[in-house]
């Protein structure tokens, strides 16, 4: 419910009033979507969005003039936030610097990241109450520049098989751009390093059974144009990428978007959109919504890396 106040409207969230300035200030300049349809996608979407980054350290990507200006990576909370919006100091031993970062509890936290200008929500693998243990391993497949989704699928039904045969549950979701993430629950027993550690002989399984598809080469200069790149290094610590829901700042104003994995046969990731997806979750839900049922063992994957000595 909006209600509107000279240059600005006041949403109302749940409890919360979250006032929305410039609310006409055009965003996606192809299609003409303003800050007010930005917010209104993520009130459409909001359990979802809440679901993928509760309790977790988050990176905005803000756009204070809309997609026409610059866009701001912002680790620090922006100034002004009320006593309501939750936060986690880190630190960040490169820098031997510490920033507060905005953990989301509730949908009006978003909503007031929106008046901030916030388009993209990029959260850590781990919650805040153990943030050097993450509690979510995340597969990248990021596919080269001249790498066909055709192939991109096929390695998705690698992914699918390897996963399957370790008896462990992946959710899968579009980047938002070419390329499919697929998220997995595990216990928060093990640090960062850990984790990649799992993630990297994963990734080496699957270029292992798909050579042909699949790179996990460091060097970008050293991988072939056409293939796709496991990418293990998203699960290093205080790296991030956009969330299940998370819109892009892209002009098409595509949207990170879980899917299920019969869909990625035929699956159109541009299709999904800030106009098309609010509808596509009134009618299926949350996909993601039981991802937090079950958190799995990354010791086979670690025994994986201890045999390939990584």
């Amino acid at each position: 419910m909006a209600r509107s106040a000279a240059s600005a409207v006041e949403l109302t969230v749940g409890e919360r009033t979250v006032r929305l300035s410039s609310p006409d200030r055009v965003y996606f300049p192809e299609h003409g979507w303003t800050k007010l349809d930005v917010a209104n996608y993520y009130l459409a979407v909001g359990d979802g969005i809440v679901r993928a980054l509760r309790e977790r350290p988050t990176m905005l990507h803000r756009f204070p003039k809309g997609l026409a200006g610059p866009k701001v990576h912002q680790k620090r909370l922006p100034k002004g936030a009320p006593d309501w919006v939750g936060t986690v100091e880190l630190h960040f031993p490169r820098y031997d610097l510490t920033a507060d970062e905005l953990c989301v509890t509730e949908l009006a936290q978003v909503i007031w990241a929106v008046q901030m200008s916030t388009v993209e929500f990029h959260p850590w693998n781990s919650r805040r109450a153990a943030v050097e243990q993450p509690d979510e391993w995340r597969i990248d497949l990021d596919p080269m520049p001249d790498c066909p989704f055709d192939r991109v699928r096929r390695v998705a039904a690698v992914v699918e098989e390897v996963l399957d045969e370790l008896g462990i549950v992946g959710f899968p979701k579009t980047s938002g751009g070419r390329g499919l993430h697929i998220y997995v629950r595990i216990r928060p027993d093990w640090g960062h390093q850990e984790v990649r550690r799992a993630a990297l002989a994963f990734a080496q399984e699957v270029e292992r059974r798909a050579p042909q598809d699949v790179t996990t080469t460091w060097w970008r200069k050293d991988r072939p144009s056409d293939v796709v790149f496991v990418d293990y290094n998203q699960n290093a610590r205080d790296h991030t990428i956009a969330s299940a829901y998370s819109l892009r700042g892209v002009p098409a104003g595509t949207v990170s978007t879980p899917i299920t994995w019969a869909e990625i046969a035929d699956v159109d990731p541009q299709a999904f959109t800030l106009a098309t997806v609010p509808q596509r979750f009134a009618e299926l839900g949350d996909l993601h919504a039981t991802i937090d049922d079950i958190h799995h063992d990354l010791a086979p994957l670690l025994a994986w890396a201890d045999r390939d000595g990584l």
